[in-house]
Formats: C-alpha cells, structure tokens, sequence
C-alpha cells in the first residue's frame, strides 16, 4: 500500500465524519429544517450506496476471494461476508435504544421546547445519541477507508453518500443539547466529536490491514462493506428520507443517486 493511497482514503473518511458538524451547523444557524432536502439528500444518498454496494463493492469482492479460493469457494465466501457485513451493523444498531438512536427524525423546530420541557432528559438523550453515532460512525469508518483504498474514485462516492447520511446525526445530537444547555458552543462540540469515530474506525482499518493485507482479506472485507452499506440504505437512509414526509422526493433521490453513480462508474471504464 502506498503512503499516497492510505493518505487519501483516511482524508475522504475524514471528509465523511465532519459531516456530522454540517448537521450541527445548519442545526444551530437555520430557523427551519429544509425537510425537502434532507428527504432528497438522504433519498439520494440511499441510491448511490445501494447501486455501488450491488455492482462494485460485492462485485470485486467476490473477484478478490475466487482468485484465491475457486470460483465457487470464493463466491460462497463472498456472500457470506456480505450477509456477515450486514449481521455485524444490525446488531451494532439494536444494541442502541430507540430513543437515541441518531436515526430518529429531529428538527431545528424541536429548539423551541414546545416537544420536550425536562432538561436534563434532554441532556441524557443528546449524550446518547452522541453515543449512538459515535457506535455508528465506526463501522462506517472502516467501510469508507477499505472502499477509498481499493478503489480511490470509489471511496470518493462512498465517502459522500455517508456524509450525506451524516448532516441528519449531527442535528440529532444538536437539538437536544442546546435546548437543553442554551450553549450552541456545547451543542457544536459533541455533534462534532461523534463524528470523529468515522476516522477513527480508518485507523482501526490502516492498522488492520497494514498487517492482513491479502486478496482473500481484501475480498471478504469489500464484501462485508456491502452489506454494512446496503443494510443502512434500508433500515436508516430510506426510512429517515420517507420520515421527513416527502415520499416522492426520497424515492426521487434514490433513483438520481443510482444514475448519478451508474454514470460516474461508466466514466472510468
């Protein structure tokens, strides 16, 4: 692996965790959630995850683990990666209670204190849910630096589809705690510090891989990373863009998204 390489795949991951501090931002300055964007964002987001997950990342995954193992060796190990990917976030996922997880929908509207009056219970539910995304944000971490490291115009889509399914964590976090401390300061911090798992879970990736860099490791980690990435599309990004109420546009985004990375990947052939 060369130095260049693994610099670049930390700096997307990087890019994709201080989105959480975007979601914070526009948490803290705007007076109104644009829910049509968050449902387009998230909808799109959904699209470009499910399409490279299906038609790159499984698929050189699968490549990598049938050069070493056989063709039907290496197609079997494939798939079971791919549904271990999967396995490994829900688990991760029901682990988080309900009530903080960051992928309940928050708006900036919630700052008025009309939803919710008792402040340290929304103190305890921003710093869980701070917690939460910081649980989330690990494996996702891995996720976006092994896909940047294998492939770096890959890593770049992969990369923006998790910061846009970011922005929304980072509101979820800043919500409760400036509501609940008045200081957008504090509110700010901790969104952004829940993100910096997501290049913390690069590094945890570098030092792994720096050690087991093989085809038959390469392959059956690129196909986990689909089905960690296909499971978020459908549990988190879909549900999330359909609960900001704009049903249309999430689909919309989804089917733009498939297109946008369809064309991307048609670019390089």
């Amino acid at each position: 692996m060369e130095f260049s390489n693994v610099l670049f795949a930390f700096a997307v991951t990087l890019f994709a965790g201080l989105a959480t501090g975007i979601g914070s931002a526009l948490a803290l300055l705007a007076r109104k959630t644009s829910t049509k964007f968050l449902s387009l964002a998230l909808g799109f987001s959904a699209g470009i995850m499910l399409y490279v997950s299906f038609v790159e990342i499984l698929v050189e995954g699968r490549a990598s683990l049938i050069t070493v193992l056989g063709t039907k060796g290496g197609s079997w190990a494939a798939v079971g990666a791919f549904f271990f990917g999967i396995l490994l976030i829900a688990i991760i996922d029901n682990l988080v209670p309900s009530t903080e997880n960051p992928h309940e929908v928050h708006t900036v509207e919630e700052m008025d204190g009309s939803s919710e009056t008792h402040k340290s219970k929304l103190m305890r539910m921003g710093l869980f849910t701070a917690l939460a995304v910081g649980i989330h944000n690990f494996p996702e971490g891995i996720a976006t630096f092994v896909a940047a490291l294998g492939d770096p115009g890959l890593g770049l889509a992969v990369a923006f589809a998790i910061a846009m399914h970011n922005i929304p964590e980072g509101i979820a976090v800043a919500v409760p705690v400036f509501y609940a401390t008045g200081s957008r300061k504090k509110a700010f911090k901790l969104s952004f510090l829940s993100g910096m798992s997501e290049p913390a879970g690069a590094l945890l990736g570098y030092f792994l891989l720096l050690q087991f860099f093989t085809d038959a490791m390469f392959g059956f980690v690129f196909a986990a990373v689909a089905g960690i990435m296909v499971y978020i599309s459908l549990d988190e990004l879909l549900p999330a863009a359909r609960e900001y109420g704009e049903h249309h546009l999430s689909i919309g985004g989804l089917v733009i998204g498939m297109a946008v990375m369809a064309g991307s990947l048609l670019l390089f052939i």
